[in-house]
């Protein structure tokens, strides 16, 4: 039951992923900007994600922002969950980390233990249908999650980085 449950939370993820590609040509005009508290955001993804924590047997060390976004919640929710699930697929033992890192700006930062991306992939992680050493050892990756991250945040007025060291996540 429990892997059936799994294959089909993974189905799911591949046709958010694919309504998202095609609602992105026609994003600006599903739009709503407003304020919104980062902590509620970030925990409706690890919500929709906390099966696949415990099953994976992948510790969560969460840090609860104490910060208000101006941004559209439905489309961050959707870069969010993009990301935790790369995260959660390329680490087999660990962590995922998650914490605002204050400075000049604040950051989001989403960190894991996983097996990391190689410095040559890097550049272009971003790119459409691009998936890279991982990617191609897997077999199961689209090379479009990231690259709908990076559009949509472009739309919603945020960035996008990635930092990686293969074995350090």
């Amino acid at each position: 039951n429990s892997e059936l449950e799994s294959e089909l939370f993974k189905i799911e993820q591949y046709v958010d992923m694919v309504m998202g590609f095609l609602r992105t040509d026609s994003m600006s005009s599903d739009i709503m900007i407003r304020q919104y508290e980062l902590k509620d955001i970030i925990k409706q993804v690890l919500r929709k994600y906390a099966k696949e924590f415990i099953r994976r047997k992948i510790s969560l060390d969460f840090s609860e922002p104490d910060c208000r976004i101006l941004t559209d919640e439905k489309w961050l929710v959707f870069v969010l969950e993009q990301i935790v699930s790369n995260a959660l697929k390329y680490t087999k033992e660990g962590r995922i980390s998650i914490y605002l890192e204050k400075n000049e700006y604040n950051w989001l930062v989403i960190e894991d233990t996983g097996i990391g991306i190689q410095k040559e992939d890097l550049p272009r992680v971003f790119e459409r249908g691009f998936t890279g050493f991982n990617g191609r050892t897997d077999k199961r990756s689209t090379g479009i999650g990231l690259y709908l991250v990076k559009r949509t945040l472009k739309m919603l007025g945020h960035t996008v980085e990635i930092q990686s060291e293969v074995g350090k996540g």
